[in-house]
């Protein structure tokens, strides 16, 4: 392994790392650093967060910069506020004994005229957001004709976030002859198309398996009903007391709802969400990284950015709508060669998409049971127990109130304290877990200890129909341009319910059989009889259990006795199979 000494980097810019207590480069440093000074080539460095890119492209950066330029030699487009602040800051740290170079930062919610200002006194490096970046050079108030440079960071993030035009219309502004360096945890399409229209036969450089997550992180899922998803995170906080995690929630209102219920079921955590100003943001994420908060409840969007070490675990509230997300999601924690864990929170409908995040990641899902209220209270005494035998003693300072504490206490034997001092600590926990249920949709004697991929939601019970789920009748099919994931769509958006378990679905050529959760049966029922699918109406009716065929239930529709779809043929329409005919009246009509 080479050392930074080793990697041409001069005097100044060594005794600068030094100090900030770098000891041997990581993978991406050790790669893309010597790369940087052998020749001119661009770079792609397919690494995840906190795996030092920074420095990778940041140091060689620094080392290039000439005393006399003025100009701006380096151009490093981040896709938010807070990596955008992180990033100039460990420049300036790098670059402390080089007087001579100077950053700044450009960013959104900020003064655009002190921005504007500080690059009129002339800038080396320019660290900025996208959207800042691109109306700053249409007002003319940051000239880019004489970069060499160009660092796009978290590119898969910038664009996940909308900013490919921001991005585009940047980079068509840059000289021809600029060298470009690109980092990225995942290579989707979007970052592709970037490299292949404005990079010249780039280096690629991949640190651990493409798209992969964090060797160091150990992912686990809880499978639980929908309506029990805050009791399953509410029991993982519990089980686990020295948690110090970012909560993923999908939308701004959840994300609102759940911060505020482990507020008032007193946990140190606090909301980070597009609704915040930028001062609210700030003092959340100062909370944050003080470890005032134990748990930061955050959107995709509004993490994005974030860049604190020591995170313990990484919950998933829900999945995320995009797969490759959850990489992210994850990469937040594990870092510096320290361990980690992410948690995934998964009902019925979103158990079938742990095998594919498996196949993005590399890496197996462990399903464990979420805790009894038993063992979580055996977990909280225990942790109670250590916290006081490792607990550091003062002598000098509680000794003026000993006498009167051991005057107070002489009534009371040793075992009597301790059950005392135990029980005035963990009493909470016993009460409010008495008679707690089973949170576990399967029961605890079926959990395994990994995931099965992908099976369907009877395999495993041996054979037994849930009564739990109601079986719906469309009229809508396989011709219709119909799949699956078109069903959970439209119950999404027609229900605007995210939490809505969805069972079998059994797509036909001209109709087709879903299941939604019973407690949802009627808002299905009523929302999807007041809309329509490409141009054709949509009608559902409810079907009832009509008996056994081949070891499986069938169903029959009920439509107040206008035909049964029983193991017989009826209608006009023939050659379905299992006699699943549309009765008379059924034709989709074009609206």
């Amino acid at each position: 392994m080479l050392s930074f000494q080793e990697m041409g980097l001069s005097p100044e810019v060594i005794e600068a790392v030094e100090e900030l207590g770098f000891e041997t480069p990581t993978p991406i440093q050790e790669k893309v650093i010597p790369l940087f000074f052998e020749n001119d080539k661009d770079i792609v460095g397919l690494a995840q967060t906190g795996t030092g890119k920074t420095a990778a492209f940041g140091l060689p950066i620094i080392e290039t910069i000439e005393k006399k330029n003025k100009s701006v030699h380096a151009l490093i487009l981040a896709p938010t506020r807070e990596l955008c602040i992180q990033i100039s800051r460990d420049l300036e740290d790098f670059a402390r004994y080089k007087k001579s170079v100077k950053i700044v930062a450009v960013y959104g919610g900020a003064s655009m005229e002190t921005q504007i200002r500080a690059l009129r006194k002339g800038a080396n490096i320019v660290v900025a957001t996208p959207g800042r970046m691109l109306d700053l050079l249409n007002r003319g108030a940051a000239n880019i004709t004489k970069l060499q440079i160009a660092v796009l960071d978290e590119a898969d993030e910038m664009l996940n976030m909308g900013f490919r035009d921001e991005l585009d219309g940047i980079l068509q502004t840059t000289p021809e002859n600029k060298r470009t360096l690109l980092f990225s945890a995942t290579m989707p399409k979007e970052v592709a198309r970037i490299a292949k229209n404005y990079m010249h036969e780039p280096v690629k450089i991949t640190i651990g398996k493409q798209n992969a997550g964090a060797e160091n992180v150990n992912h686990i899922f809880y499978q639980v009903h929908a309506k029990d998803r805050y009791l399953a995170l509410k029991r993982i906080a519990d089980y686990n007391p020295d948690i110090y995690g970012i909560v993923f929630c999908r939308t701004r209102t959840e994300t609102k709802e759940v911060a505020d219920k482990l507020i008032k079921d007193g946990y140190n955590a606090d909301a980070l969400h597009g609704d915040l100003s930028q001062s609210q943001r700030d003092y959340v994420m100062k909370k944050f990284r003080d470890k005032s908060l134990q748990m930061l409840v955050a959107t995709d969007v509004a993490a994005r950015g974030i860049d604190v070490n020591d995170i313990s675990h990484v919950i998933n509230y829900n999945l995320p709508d995009e797969l490759e997300i959850y990489t992210h999601r994850s990469g937040r924690t594990g870092r510096a060669g320290k361990s980690g864990i992410s948690i995934a929170i998964v009902n019925f409908r979103e158990r079938n998409r742990i095998p594919q995040i498996e196949k993005i990641i590399g890496k197996k899902f462990e399903q464990k049971l979420v805790p009894t209220g038993d063992e979580i209270c055996k977990r909280q005494l225990f942790n109670l127990i250590d916290r006081m035998e490792k607990v550091r003693i003062d002598e000098s300072q509680i000794e003026p109130f000993m006498e009167k504490v051991n005057k107070k206490l002489e009534w009371l034997s040793k075992e009597e304290i301790i059950k005392h001092f135990v029980s005035l600590e963990f009493n909470r926990f016993l009460d409010y877990y008495k008679d707690a249920p089973d949170l576990n949709i399967n029961a605890r004697k079926s959990a395994k200890g990994s995931s099965d991929s992908g099976r369907g939601r009877r395999e495993g019970r041996a054979g037994k129909y849930d009564d739990n789920f109601t079986r719906f009748f469309l009229n809508l099919g396989r011709k219709d341009g119909l799949e699956a994931k078109n069903i959970i769509g439209l119950v999404n958006d027609k229900t605007n319910n995210r939490d809505i378990n969805i069972g079998d679905i059994d797509i036909k050529d001209n109709f087709t059989f879903f299941e939604v959760s019973q407690d949802f049966a009627d808002d299905v029922l009523k929302a999807f009889n007041k809309g329509s699918y490409k141009g054709c109406e949509i009608r559902i009716e409810p079907a009832e259990k009509s008996g056994r065929q081949g070891g499986r239930k069938s169903f029959s529709k009920s439509s107040g006795g206008r035909g049964k779809y029983a193991g017989k043929k009826s209608g006009k329409r023939s050659g379905r199979s299992n006699g699943e005919t549309r009765s008379k009246g059924r034709s989709r009509k074009k609206k």
